[in-house]
């Protein structure tokens, strides 16, 4: 039989059920989950509670202020998009400090020199933007 032994035969023949076995598990797994799913999520909106139509419910509610003025469309001052780039730049220097601060031995006083220039090169940064009154709301 072309190099085929009897043992070699059943032993190809179990492994071959084995993984049919599995493949009928992960089939019907996956059957399940098809039907039952969207049959939980009719269920939930059928049994549920339905949506009440009150003008409270309905009414638009942003950070505090119960009636928006304006519409959707209008636009935003710059101030908000340069307070929130600053805020990102200044926080990110979090980051690198932290790093820092693990390794400050190791760093030894090249690592201390370099932190204080980093620390210094920011304060100054903040105080340009103090000077060209970036952060004054007006």
């Amino acid at each position: 039989m072309l190099g085929y032994d009897e043992e070699s035969i059943v032993k190809k023949t179990e492994k071959m059920a084995t993984m049919s076995l599995e493949l009928l598990l992960a089939s019907s797994i996956v059957l399940v989950l098809v039907i039952l799913l969207p049959t939980l999520f009719l269920l939930s909106k059928k049994l549920g509670p339905h949506e009440s139509q009150g003008k409270a419910k309905n009414s638009a509610y942003e950070s505090g202020v119960s009636s928006p003025i304006g519409n959707a469309q209008s636009r935003f001052s710059a101030k908000f998009y340069l307070v929130a780039i600053l805020f990102v730049l200044f926080d990110v220097e979090i980051i690198f400090m932290f790093p820092w601060a693990v390794n400050v031995r190791e760093l030894g006083y090249f690592g201390l020199f370099e932190m204080f220039t980093f620390v210094a090169l920011l304060f100054f940064g903040l105080i340009y933007i103090y000077r060209i009154k970036a952060l004054k709301w007006q």
